[in-house]
């Protein structure tokens, strides 16, 4: 075998034939490189090297050796030596390598305590991550170091929020007077939003609801006599809630598929209805014989509290979802459809129990209230969303914001309209289909029931109902009024329902190929009292109000409002704090993934589409000869390249 020698030019002319040996340290490969600053506090696995860093390392971080760049380390320890015209590098001393080692050491030390600590997880948990390119002025970061302070894009959003918000209270106190003024009512409704949103935040930092907040921030305003929204201005407060109502059940139509539907509409029916009929039914007999309310009062009352609240069971039972709880079998995806069931079922029937009882019509009108306001209702909302499938046409550059307020003026205008005509329970079942058949057509159109861009636009207006609906609900409330006889017997009625409503639940989920613990953290993820409760609470009394009935139904109606924000300040929190801890130990995990299965929506807000029960054994036997196949194709290929390398050989 004979040996090539490469020559090549050396000092003396000799060149060696022994192969040369290169040494270099490699590091991972660098990512592209990101300009601002993302969330890196909630990126598992990652760490930022450094506050200037633009990557990142997988696992444990190894420290880089002293050897790494030497040349580069060498080269700025050179010195000029003048004498004899000479350029010499200086040696670095031991004490200074040793001294050197030393500050990488503590600067790491500093750096690993920084993240260990408190204050960088809450400064983590406040920052936002950017999906795009941010820019921060110069010298920045010297101003608001990294992670202490926000980064310049959050910091100017918020800036731009309150210069809109100061230039839109400007316009009203020019044209409305006195009450957009300091002091005046319009002023601390303002005042109220703004504190409860940012109540909100607070409060979701500990994972709990933001509602929770808002509705605090409202009672603590009311009682402290920071607000005052009595008198003529219950009128506007009352209007905010009816628009606010109009918004959520609007979301409910949208999030429903109805393909989905057909597959698993027997589970949906039986568990959305059943125990809404338990807990309605219990309310009515509970409070009729404890709180002495008259039977209409009484199951009026019902129907409010039996509802369910989207607006804690989502948010906690994205964050199980994301973890891989329960999603094999699509719990959490059942759990917020049977939801939506359960609200535009108490909000149906909430509207025919006021329709008999505050109308002054003959008794023929009253025994008609029921099949005008279903069939009227259904009527209205087909016709609606039909009509929005063909104005505007699906090619218009802006089909978007024209559906959308399409939608919304149907809605309220079904809302409004139904309540003037004295058919109030018609209105919000027209609401609720009206989104629906729309969002079929709009979907058989080629959109995407996972990215509708009408349910962005209405999860927007949400973000700013939301904290007016529950600050004004909780604003409602006066503490030194309340009798502890009633508060005590109300705490007993919204807890015994809750357990029957949990037990009742359990025990009819039979033939749904659910396991024992898994009913029981459905059973008890559907607790939760606050969205329909604050917005229909204090319809009743504003109704009694208006057509100046007796002082006793006024003494009824208050009843109602305060037993519906009571069951929201003992169900929300808890219910939240139940499903986060009972949804890692009742249901089965699942490997995370880093891009949805196929059939879950991109987006945070599941639907029906979603749903799939798939039994535990069957899947245990899918996956297994999956793996089967693939240990068998595997070894096959192993065989044949083997085989071909010993023929080449």
């Amino acid at each position: 075998m004979l040996k090539k020698t490469l020559k090549m030019p050396g000092e003396d002319g000799v060149v060696s034939n022994e192969p040369k040996r290169r040494v270099s340290i490699i590091t991972e490969p660098i990512s592209e490189a990101r300009v601002g600053h993302d969330n890196f506090g909630f990126e598992p696995n990652k760490r930022k090297i450094s506050q200037h860093s633009h990557h990142s390392e997988e696992g444990p971080v190894r420290r880089k050796s002293n050897l790494h760049n030497a040349n580069a380390d060498s080269s700025n320890n050179k010195s000029l030596d003048q004498r004899n015209g000479e350029v010499r590098s200086k040696k670095p001393s031991f004490s200074d390598a040793f001294a050197k080692i030393n500050q990488e050491y503590e600067n790491a030390q500093q750096n690993a305590h920084l993240e260990q600590s408190w204050i960088y997880a809450l400064c983590m948990r406040c920052r936002e991550e950017y999906t795009t390119p941010s820019w921060e002025p110069p010298g920045w970061q010297r101003i608001c170091p990294y992670p202490l302070c926000p980064p310049y894009r959050q910091i100017a959003r918020i800036i731009s929020i309150i210069l809109i918000g100061v230039l839109l209270w400007i316009t009203a106190y020019v044209i409305i007077g006195d009450s957009a003024a300091p002091g005046g009512q319009l002023f601390q409704l303002v005042v109220l939003t703004v504190a409860a949103n940012f109540g909100g935040f607070l409060i979701s930092l500990t994972t709990l609801p933001r509602l929770i907040g808002m509705l605090l921030v409202g009672l603590l305003f009311q009682n402290v006599g920071w607000v005052n929204l009595d008198g003529e201005f219950t009128k506007v407060t009352a209007e905010l809630r009816k628009i606010a109502l109009t918004i959520i059940l609007t979301r409910a139509g949208l999030e429903m598929d109805p393909h989905a539907f057909k597959k698993v509409y027997i589970t949906i029916l039986k568990l959305g209805l059943i125990p809404w009929i338990v807990e309605f039914g219990l309310i009515g007999v509970l409070t009729h014989f404890f709180l002495e309310l008259p039977w209409l009062w009484s199951l009026l009352l019902g129907s409010i509290i039996a509802a369910v609240s989207p607006a804690v069971v989502v948010p906690c039972l994205f964050r199980l979802r994301t973890k891989g709880y329960g999603v094999a079998k699509g719990i959490p995806t059942l759990i917020i459809a049977v939801a939506g069931i359960d609200d535009a079922a108490s909000v149906a029937v909430f509207g025919i129990m006021t329709s008999i009882m505050f109308t002054a019509k003959g008794l023929a009108f009253q025994i008609a209230q029921a099949p005008v306001c279903i069939f009227g209702g259904l009527g209205f909302g087909v016709f609606w969303g039909a009509l929005c499938k063909y104005i505007p046409e699906r090619e218009d550059a802006y089909v978007v914001p024209i559906r959308t307020l399409m939608l919304f003026g149907g809605g309220l205008l079904a809302v409004f309209g139904s309540e003037k005509i004295h058919f109030e329970g018609a209105g919000p079942l027209a609401v609720v289909f009206a989104a629906f058949t729309a969002s079929y057509f709009w979907c058989g159109d080629g959109w995407e029931l996972e990215d509708n861009p009408v349910s962005t636009a209405f999860e927007i207006f949400w973000m700013i109902f939301e904290p007016i609906l529950f600050g004004i609900t909780g604003a409602s409330i006066k503490i030194r009024e309340l009798d502890p006889h009633i508060v005590s017997i109300g705490i007993g009625c919204i807890y015994t329902c809750i357990i029957i409503r949990i037990i009742v639940t359990a025990g009819i989920a039979f033939g749904d190929q659910l396991n024992v613990k898994e009913k029981i953290f459905v059973a008890v993820s559907w607790m939760s009292k606050a969205t329909v409760q604050a917005a229909l609470g204090p319809v009743a009394l504003k109704t009694v109000t208006t057509q100046h009935r007796p002082h006793e139904e006024h003494h009824f109606a208050e009843l109602v409002k305060n037993f519906c924000i009571l069951s929201i300040i003992l169900s929300a929190p808890l219910g939240a704090l139940l499903i986060s801890v009972t949804g890692t130990k009742l249901l089965k995990k699942t490997k995370p993934i880093t891009e949805p299965p196929e059939g879950w929506r991109r987006s945070h807000r599941p639907s029906l589409h979603d749903i799939s029960i798939i039994d535990e054994d069957e899947e245990r036997e899918d996956i297994e000869g999956i793996a089967d196949e693939d240990t068998a194709a595997n070894t096959l290929s192993n065989a044949q390249t083997s085989s071909v390398f010993a023929v080449t050989k």
